[in-house]
């Protein structure tokens, strides 16, 4: 019991020294997709914030590719010293590891949650030319026209395919998936009337919607949107527990010291509650988080069961 105890306490003094000194050099920021998105955006924000109390650098560096999967991979690997960390997504973190049916790395034995930084509502929109004025009149249009109505996505598995899976299933509705490779080509044929629906973030559907060529009928968040406060949640209009938000956290190599882990998560917490920065994620409808590990995991582990049924039942495959 005397060996026990001094083991633990050995390993706490070990864990206190490496943090003490930390960060002594640039800390690297993985971004698992191309530069210019969202995931992007939300890094370099806190990055701006959080580097600042820790007196290093945080260097972002975008690495996409299959699905945000080569960027986990190479993560996974790294030395689990405070130096390499990465942005966690709904995608690589919830969709992918039912996704696909092998990884190179585990989703939860190989990475450590740090902090949940910003959840982004999804909105779900029709051509103007639908007869739908809302999400009950477009269900009921789904119903009578049953696999005639085609909704577009930026790709399989990406999250309007999931956020409209997920609609089909609460629902009951037959629609059918037309994927493309982007949002920009899947706006192009909603816009011009070949497809009737799709579901998204607000940044890319607004201008759209102001033009009078779409028609916001759902809000996917638990709460109506301030940019949108005449249009109801899907919650609200029939399917209670319905949400549907893209999210991006911080994560970190499993092994990580837990001190380190706790410093990065308060930092992060520090730089959500800035006005500068809630300021600027508001102008997207986007809600900056900030939270604790242990939140983190938690809402991982809520997201993975979510999505988890949600790819189940619907069968969808990587591609």
């Amino acid at each position: 019991m005397v060996r026990f105890v001094l083991a633990v306490l050995a390993a706490l003094v070990s864990l206190g020294a490496q943090a003490q000194g930390w960060p002594a050099k640039p800390i690297r920021l993985v971004v698992p997709f191309a530069p210019g998105g969202t995931s992007s955006l939300v890094a370099r924000s806190f990055a701006a914030e959080m580097e600042k109390n820790l007196g290093q650098p945080i260097v972002i560096e975008n690495k996409g590719g299959g699905g945000g999967n080569l960027a986990m991979q190479d993560v996974a690997h790294a030395d689990p010293d405070g130096y390499t960390l990465i942005i966690g997504h709904i995608g690589s973190l919830a969709v992918n590891p039912y996704m696909y049916e092998h990884l190179p790395f585990d989703t939860n034995r190989d990475f450590m949650a740090v902090s949940l930084l910003a959840k982004v509502p999804s909105i779900f929109v029709v051509h103007a030319d639908v007869p739908a004025k809302d999400l009950r009149e477009f269900v009921a249009l789904a119903k009578k026209k049953p696999g005639q109505l085609y909704y577009g996505s930026a790709g399989n598995g990406s999250a309007g395919h999931l956020a409209m899976e997920y609609l089909k299933l609460v629902a009951d509705i037959e629609l059918v998936h037309v994927p493309y490779k982007g949002t920009g080509p899947n706006l192009i044929d909603l816009v011009a009337g070949r497809t009737q629906a799709t579901a998204a973030g607000t940044p890319p559907l607004l201008p759209h919607v102001k033009s009078g060529r779409l028609r916001v009928i759902a809000v996917g968040a638990a709460k109506r949107l301030a940019i949108l406060p005449d249009v109801a949640t899907v919650a609200e209009q029939g399917y209670p527990g319905f949400e549907t938000t893209q999210w991006y956290g911080l994560n970190a190599p499993a092994k990580t010291p837990v001190a380190i882990v706790k410093r990065l998560a308060d930092e992060a917490a520090k730089a959500a509650r800035l006005p500068s920065l809630t300021e600027r994620f508001a102008a997207d409808s986007a809600e900056a988080v900030g939270s604790t590990p242990e939140e983190y995991a938690a809402f991982i582990g809520r997201e993975q069961a979510r999505w988890g049924e949600v790819v189940r039942k619907a069968g969808i495959k990587a591609n």
